[in-house]
């Protein structure tokens, strides 16, 4: 595996090392016909995005706007990655980084206090922390990936101006430590975390975010500070929001949460204003843990399409609490036919009544998992066109879960679904 590391590493380094010495209007057109590429061959990350999208209640977006936002959003990402190498290359970024408003920060910093510098994945996000890392001493979190030789490669850039990026693991310490000896902290934190125990609704649907920021600026003593940045046609211009200090009087479970909300309220109106800049293609709204659902159900919206034949239907409806306690938070979409409106079902975000085989076949973009429980074999392809990154009939949720022998559809669901001591125990365990 290191050796294939270091190939990609090295083929990756060779092929956009050019890419170093060309103007950054230069990177910006390239990358727009790369993003266009991208958007058309990743089809996990477009489905993904685009169902992001569908499902952004505030954006209010027809299936079209979705379409060229996710285009843009892949643009974005492309341009963002040729500018690695101009960023490794390039020694003096003063020219081409402008923070218009640095005085605040800066009167902090002078005076011995640290502060916590708070971003999104928004246009060039790497480009926040090489600018305040130009003028202050400070660290950010970063998640190392796979590729130790790449991942090395990105560190030396995150930190060519005498920044530090630190592990999450180490986040609470490493940041309480540098903001006591008066330095800042960078975070991007607008990742899903379903483990945090922090919600609140972004764009109209509940997200889970860590709380990292707030509870650092609490126990700290020290202000939050929202920053942005946005391309110029020789860089990048960056600009700070009014620090965000805790009141120390207050309960700390009470501040931790108005400080997150007056920062997640920031950033969803920056997102709103130029929402082709934001990273679409991650999983923001996730509700499932690893630890619960195997990752290739884990998502966060789904449909089940009920079948018309009644007794199929009757054999179902019973069983479905089950799935319902499997995608307890998630975004969920019910199809059920008209004939049986006056049944009690579980409840759903929406449920949608047809009459004819051929309703079923909409254009949503919502859906990043079907549950099909008819016979049409069409389904799979018509959604999988769309978002639907699975698509599951009752056939395939029985074979999945064979080989743990369950005794009814309930158990069907859990034993092909989830793993082993989540929502369901092994026959080992109980036998103990």
């Amino acid at each position: 595996m290191r050796h294939k590391n270091f190939i990609a590493y090295a083929l990756i380094r060779a092929i956009t090392w050019p890419f170093g010495f060309f103007p950054y209007s230069w990177l910006r057109a390239i990358g727009n016909a790369f993003g266009l590429v991208a958007y058309r061959f990743l089809h996990r990350y477009r489905k993904r995005a685009l169902s992001n999208l569908a499902l952004a209640k505030e954006l209010n977006l027809s299936n079209e706007e979705a379409i060229a936002i996710a285009k843009q959003a892949f643009q974005n990402l492309a341009i963002t990655c040729l500018e690695y190498p101009k960023l490794w290359q390039q020694q003096d970024l003063s020219k081409a980084l402008i923070c218009e408003n640095p005085e605040e920060a800066t009167r902090i910093y002078k005076e011995g206090k640290g502060a916590i510098f708070f971003c999104g994945h928004f246009a060039n996000w790497e480009i926040l922390f090489l600018d305040a890392s130009s003028r202050m001493k400070g660290i950010a979190i970063g998640k190392p990936i796979q590729n130790t030789f790449l991942y090395h490669w990105i560190v030396s850039i995150r930190e060519k101006n005498g920044g530090r990026i630190v592990r999450p693991q180490n986040a609470i310490k490493e940041g309480l430590r540098a903001l006591r000896q008066g330095q800042f902290v960078g975070i991007v934190g607008d990742q899903g975390m379903p483990s945090s125990g922090y919600s609140s609704l972004f764009l109209g649907r509940t997200a889970w975010t860590s709380t990292a920021p707030a509870l650092l600026a609490y126990r700290a003593k020290c202000p939050i500070i929202f920053a942005t940045a946005h391309r110029t046609p020789s860089g990048y211009r960056i600009c700070y929001a009014d620090p965000i200090w805790p009141d120390l009087e207050a309960p700390m479970e009470k501040e931790i949460p108005r400080m997150m909300d007056r920062l997640l309220c920031m950033l969803q109106d920056e997102i709103k204003r130029h929402p082709g800049h934001w990273l679409w293609q991650h999983n923001r709204w996730k509700q499932q843990t690893p630890q619960n659902v195997y990752k290739p159900f884990r998502h966060d919206s789904l449909c089940i399409i009920l079948p018309q034949n009644k007794d199929e239907f009757h054999a179902i409806v019973p069983h479905l609490q089950t799935l319902k306690e499997i995608y307890l938070k998630d975004f969920l979409v019910l199809f059920v036919p008209e004939q049986y409106k006056d049944i009690p079902l579980i409840a759903a975000d929406e449920t949608i009544y047809y009459q004819s085989p051929s309703e079923l076949f909409r254009i949503d973009l919502r859906f990043k998992l079907v549950f099909d429980f008819t016979h049409n074999f069409k389904i799979d392809s018509h959604y999988r066109k769309l978002s639907a990154l699975n698509v599951l009939t009752l056939k395939q949720l029985q074979a999945l879960a064979a080989r743990h022998n369950p005794q009814n559809l309930s158990e069907v669901f859990q034993k092909a679904l989830c793993r082993p001591g989540s929502t369901w125990q092994p026959e080992s365990i109980h036998a103990l």
